[in-house]
């Protein structure tokens, strides 16, 4: 499970970077911009929204416990 984590959050970095370097490069010198960023930042919602429902359901199916402080003494 940590490993699926582990590269849903590369991949959603690869994406945030790829829309970054597509806005920043397109259109420039009279070349028509492209839908390039567009679909960057879409496979990086996708990404993120998969990630989240993976987190709830390996929480609900006790493949991931939460740490952290006691609630109570």
């Amino acid at each position: 499970m940590k490993f699926l984590i582990v590269l849903a959050f590369i991949g959603i970095l690869f994406a945030l970077a790829s829309a970054g370097h597509a806005m920043l490069r397109e259109g420039r010198d009279g070349k028509p911009k492209t839908d390039r960023m567009a679909r960057a930042l879409t496979w990086r919602i996708g990404l993120s929204v998969a990630l989240f429902l993976c987190i709830l359901i390996g929480y609900q199916l006790g493949w991931i416990q939460p740490t952290g402080l006691p609630l109570s003494p």
